[in-house]
């Protein structure tokens, strides 16, 4: 356990930015969970709709810093791409 206050003050923050960093990412898996879920059940407004969640919430995060921006470009781009291989299936 640290001595210097300046130590402690960092130790609080790192627990409470972790706590913060871990929600986010969490709703960055959920989001892209429903998308898939929505694929699965090929209603296209559905589809349309986790689409727009799942991209609007990879987006916060990245722009937050919770994930790097190339990490989300690569989310965002696979979510695209089993977009376009149901599309082309049908």
């Amino acid at each position: 356990m640290a001595n210097i206050a300046s130590a402690k003050k960092r130790a609080r923050q790192t627990i409470k930015r972790t706590l913060h960093n871990n929600k986010i990412k969490s709703q960055v898996r959920y989001s892209i969970k429903k998308f898939s879920e929505a694929i699965s059940t090929a209603d296209s407004e559905q589809i349309q709709a986790s689409l727009r969640e799942a991209i609007k919430t990879i987006d916060k995060a990245a722009s937050n810093g919770v994930i790097h921006k190339n990490a989300a470009a690569r989310k965002k781009s696979s979510l695209y791409k089993k977009l376009s291989q149901l599309n082309n299936a049908s």
